[in-house]
């Protein structure tokens, strides 16, 4: 069922609501949780369709928030209710026009779904300054942003993790889960002590940087990151006395396992659709503080690497103004022996 609203007011969504749930026969409660989806015109059809197929495992309020013509001097509310179509939630875009879009917390605060938990996410690159201190994810327990979608992807993580509150996570974070798992397993195994490590992926790839600060933090190594033609993350390179411990993924589908001492393992490990990425966030609403420690330890490796190139800028700059002049006739060829 679908119900178009122009012009409207929060007041006449939820009165839309409540007759569309009565006309289908649903129940009055039954959903778990209110997803805010804060987008454009541009990518709201991807993202509400991920939202949709993660209602199946998570019935949930999806409210889809568009800010349309910010600019213009005069609001106005226009919204889209879906219920019944491919799952058991229920689905309201928001589009907003003029000054409104700038206060869609006002609009939002009437259609949350009472006693639940929210969960605010930005698709695509629409990453906020600070997700904890946005209006709209302020009202979350769950912030969830995406910086592999971003311009400048290595920044928009090193500034996500400045402003880490509790309750934040990001998408580069979820894809990695999967490359955790196994190398935990892996891991579980005897092995010799490990002494260094090496995570290779495509250039600028946020989930290899937080995939190898995970492992500086739980193994207290040193990783370097490589880079390579990708797809994602392509190798993992654990040394140890014995031999490597290396996990490679050409194909973005299937990864080799190698042991010392042990025949080559094949292990499905397939790069996963935006909808699989939202349900496992949806799974679980309390912080997350082992992606809390993996992205303050990039933070760190970042601010070193920093001092250190600021440090060495510095002292070839020194080198350069401490080295003596060249007198005028004194370079080769200047003058004939006699």
């Amino acid at each position: 069922m679908n119900i178009d609203l122009t012009n409207t007011t929060t007041r006449r969504i939820q009165e839309s609501l409540t007759q569309a749930r009565h006309l289908m026969g649903g129940p009055a409660v039954g959903m778990v949780l209110t997803l805010i989806i804060v987008t454009d015109e541009s990518a709201q059809y991807d993202a509400v369709r991920a939202a949709t197929e993660a209602a199946r495992e998570h019935p949930c309020r999806v409210l889809t928030v568009i800010s349309r013509d910010a600019r213009g001097s005069s609001s106005r509310l226009d919204a889209e209710i879906r219920m019944g179509e491919t799952g058991p939630g229920e689905t309201v875009l928001l589009r907003m026009y003029g000054p409104l879009a700038e206060h869609a917390d006002s609009v939002v605060v009437p259609l949350l779904m009472p006693d639940t938990p929210v969960v605010t996410w930005w698709p695509g690159g629409r990453v906020p300054k600070a997700p904890a201190s946005d209006p709209l994810g302020a009202l979350a327990a769950r912030r969830v942003t995406d910086s592999y979608a971003a311009r400048d992807r290595l920044g928009t993580l090193a500034r996500l993790a400045e402003v880490y509150r509790p309750g934040d996570t990001d998408f580069a974070w979820t894809r990695i889960t999967n490359w955790r798992s196994l190398l935990a397993a892996a891991l579980d195994q005897d092995h010799d002590r490990i002494t260094g490590g090496e995570v290779s992926a495509e250039p600028d790839s946020p989930s290899a940087e937080l995939l190898a600060a995970w492992l500086e933090v739980r193994l207290g190594i040193r990783v370097v990151r490589s880079s390579s033609d990708g797809p994602g993350i392509t190798a993992v390179r654990l040394t140890t006395k014995d031999g490597d411990i290396q996990v490679s993924r050409p194909d973005g589908r299937v990864a080799t396992l190698a042991r010392p001492g042990q025949p080559d393992r094949q292990v499905s490990l397939q790069r996963r659709p935006m909808a699989d990425l939202l349900a496992e966030e949806l799974r679980r609403l309390d912080p997350d503080e082992v992606y809390q420690d993996a992205v303050t330890r990039f933070a760190k490796d970042l601010s070193a690497a920093t001092t250190q190139q600021e440090a060495e800028a510095a002292d070839k700059s020194a080198a350069k103004k401490a080295a003596p002049a060249k007198r005028p006739g004194s370079g080769s060829g200047s003058g004939s022996s006699k």
